[in-house]
């Protein structure tokens, strides 16, 4: 194909999915200049391969461009963190109170978010990757096994991990109220 002809494939079928491409970047980096740089060398990527996209898959071809970029580019600019298969870490993010001129109900709302950002963003990346595959972009199984090179099984076990890590930080903890047990004496005396 011409240089031209490729182009306007690339921006038919890749383009549309920048959002979801910078999403997964997104979570993957925890941060938006990073991110910004993982999908600008992976849209780099595409556009040298789009001659290898076959089908109608263009959106997991491309959050695959994504994930193997990311990886590439954590392993490279910050080699000192480890991507954790099992382990979960407890270290959780503070999140700032709502300041007081903002009505209750918009603070509810803003705290649920960040709440449910922090919980995602303390997931280890195997099961933040494949919560953020499935809730956020809505890909299938299959799609999500593709991207992420596993097998289909693995995925549902990762997703169920993650679900399940998601409702343990999300589940307020509540204390047990203690009450008073009135004390009685030996010999059936009262006190």
């Amino acid at each position: 194909m011409r240089d031209d002809e490729n182009w306007r494939r690339f921006e038919q079928l890749a383009m549309p999915h920048l959002d979801a491409a910078y999403n997964l970047a997104r979570w993957l980096t925890h941060n938006d200049h990073d991110a910004q740089d993982v999908v600008q060398e992976a849209l780099l990527r595409a556009m040298r391969y789009i001659n290898g996209l076959r089908g109608d898959g263009a959106r997991a071809w491309l959050l695959q461009i994504v994930r193997h970029t990311c990886y590439s580019w954590l392993k490279e600019n910050r080699p000192l963190e480890k991507v954790v298969l099992d382990d979960f870490d407890d270290a959780r993010q503070d999140i700032a109170a709502p300041s007081a001129d903002e009505p209750p109900a918009i603070a509810m709302r803003k705290a649920d978010k960040e709440q449910i950002n922090a919980a995602i963003a303390n997931l280890p990346v195997p099961y933040r990757e494949v919560l953020v595959l499935r809730e956020l972009e809505d890909l299938s199984y299959a799609d999500i096994a593709r991207i992420a090179e596993i097998p289909v099984g693995t995925v549902m076990s990762r997703l169920s991990r993650a679900r399940g890590l998601m409702r343990t930080a999300l589940t307020p903890t509540t204390r047990s109220t203690l009450r008073t047990v009135p004390r009685t004496t030996q010999g059936g005396g009262n006190s």
